[in-house]
Formats: C-alpha cells, sequence, structure tokens
C-alpha cells in the first residue's frame, strides 16, 4: 500500500508509536489471535490489550471478526496491512500513475474501469456522489457511466480489467502484484459470510481466496457520508502476488501456478478477472472499493517487475 503523508496520515503513524502495539503487529503477522491470547503472550490485562486493538484498528492496520471459542463468543484480531509505502510527494495523474524504471513499472486502476463483466444480483455501482443506476439490475453496469464507479459489488460472476502491458520482447517478466480493497457480498452486509472469490491472470486462474465476510458494522474511513449505514462500509486489503515459486495472498502461498505459467505476449494488455462462481463452496460473491470508498485510499493497484 502507497501511503500518502498528509494530517490525516497521524492516526497511523500514533498507532505505530507504542512498542506494545509494535509487539501485537509483529504477532498477528504470523498468525490471528483474540484479546485473551494477546494478553497472555505480552503479559498485560485484556483491558488494555483492548484499548490497544481499537487504536490499531481505527489507524486500518489490523481487524476484528466475532468467532465462536470453547468459551462462547471471542473477538480474533488479524492483520490488514501487509505493507506500508510513504509517499511524501505524489506525482502522476489521480487515474493512472506510472513509474517506468529499469525493472518494471507500476499502474492504478479505478475498480469502475473493468472492460467485460458478468453479474448477477445482489448488485449495483456507486460512484462518490451517488449510486449509478438502480441497484441489483446488471443492465447498469453497461451504463457509461461506470468509470466513476468507486465501489461495485456482485453476488455472483465476474468483472475483468486490462491491465496496460508496456514490456518489450527482450524483457523477462518476473512477477506481478496487485493490490486491491476487496470483501464479501451479503444483501446488505453480513461479516460473517464466506465467499471463495477466484482471481486470474492473462486468462489463467492462479488462486482462490476465501473472504471471510462482508463487513458494516463499521462506516468505512473514505465511505461517503450519503451512503446507507446499513449497507456494506469496507473490505479487506488484500495483495495477490505471482513469481517464480507461485502465487501468494498477503505472502501465504494458494497455488503452484507460477509467473512462467502465464501466457503475456509484448504490447498486449494483461486481462485480470475477479470472480464468485455460483458453484462454489461458498458462493458469496464479491465486493470491491476504489480509493474514495471504504477504508484506503487506493484503486486497484498493480505492480509489474521483470
Amino acid at each position: 500500500m502507497e501511503f500518502n503523508v498528509n494530517r490525516d496520515s497521524l492516526s497511523l503513524f500514533a498507532a505505530l508509536a507504542s512498542d506494545t502495539r509494535i509487539k501485537m503487529v509483529e504477532m498477528l503477522s504470523r498468525e490471528p489471535l483474540n484479546i485473551k491470547e494477546m494478553a497472555q503472550k505480552l503479559g498485560i490485562s485484556s483491558a488494555i490489550v483492548t484499548k490497544h486493538v481499537q487504536q490499531l484498528k481505527e489507524a486500518g492496520i489490523i481487524d476484528t471478526e466475532i468467532s465462536s471459542g470453547k468459551r462462547g463468543m471471542q473477538k480474533k484480531c488479524f492483520l490488514v496491512l501487509d505493507r506500508l509505502t510513504l509517499v511524501f510527494k505524489p506525482s502522476g495523474s489521480a487515474d493512472e500513475i506510472i513509474h517506468p524504471d529499469q525493472n518494471g513499472y507500476s499502474v492504478s486502476i479505478p475498480v469502475g474501469h473493468y472492460v467485460s463483466y458478468q453479474v448477477k444480483p445482489t448488485c449495483g455501482l456507486a460512484s462518490e456522489a451517488k449510486l449509478i443506476g438502480m441497484r441489483d439490475d446488471p443492465r447498469y453496469f453497461a451504463e457509461p457511466e461506470h468509470v466513476h464507479a468507486q465501489h461495485l459489488w456482485f453476488a455472483s460472476g465476474y468483472v475483468e480489467y486490462q491491465i496496460p502491458n508496456y514490456m518489450v520482447e527482450s524483457k523477462l517478466l518476473t512477477d506481478i502484484r496487485i493490490s486491491l480493497e476487496i470483501c464479501s457480498e451479503a444483501p446488505g452486509y453480513d461479516e460473517n459470510w464466506p465467499s471463495d472469490i477466484l482471481f486470474s491472470v492473462g486468462g489463467v486462474e492462479v488462486c482462490k481466496w476465501t473472504s471471510p465476510g462482508d463487513f458494516g458494522s463499521v462506516r468505512g474511513k473514505l465511505t461517503p457520508l450519503w451512503w446507507d449505514q446499513g449497507s456494506t462500509q469496507h473490505g479487506l486489503l488484500k495483495t495477490l502476488w505471482i513469481n517464480a515459486d507461485g502465487t501468494f495472498m498477503d505472502g501465504v502461498r494458494l497455488s503452484r501456478i507460477s509467473i512462467q505459467d502465464i501466457p503475456i505476449a509484448p504490447a498486449k494488455p494483461i486481462r485480470f478477472r475477479i470472480s464468485s462462481p455460483e458453484d462454489a463452496k461458498y458462493p458469496g460473491g464479491v465486493s470491491l472499493f476504489g480509493r474514495n470508498f471504504g477504508n484506503y485510499e487506493q484503486d486497484i493497484e498493480v505492480q509489474i517487475r521483470y
């Protein structure tokens, strides 16, 4: 994640200005933990850990979910921010930022800039200012205004994007990183709503990731005030990484599909598809968020390295 330094950065810097919270982030980078488990590992009370968790959550570094345990319900904490890049002097346009260098380039793709789709209700599109068309009517995904979408959702089907390809024939692709804010899609919202989401690059299905839920109990930091409080508010920041060793999600290998298995021709756009099949074990849909919706000020961020 790239982070533009401004006054809104203060909550993040404040959250990291504590040895205890740094230790909590280190623990959660290895595995999700509940409040009691972290308190035991840190040697402090659960009440103090709860306060630290709240500050880390407000900064967008971690998130929580309620799950059943041996002694009733418990609050599980997990890391959602896997890496952070500070940008002190941003450059480029808001829609597409290209940083060519000797090893590759980066591109930012707005969530409304899909080039192909097939969706079923519940579904819809929203810009920063209003709904685009009507809810639960797939026909509006063809509305020209869809390019302004900052949030889109569908119960099943797919959306497909084109990643610009600036490689030349003499270059050898080494890895692709794709960072995006995403979660499941339930009617209204349901934070315990698993969804099997498939990712395809260059026509090759590279992995399946199961989203834990559709998050709506807390308003997204960037979600517009006009947006209904009873609807999806934000997603999780996930990073898909394809290299010579396989396909990874937030550093965890999900498949052995490697960069060599993806047919990418010079000068031809690279297709990137996000889908939720109706026949999946958990057919829970997809919600996507742009830089002006949800919790993270970014679109679909792509890094190509060669």
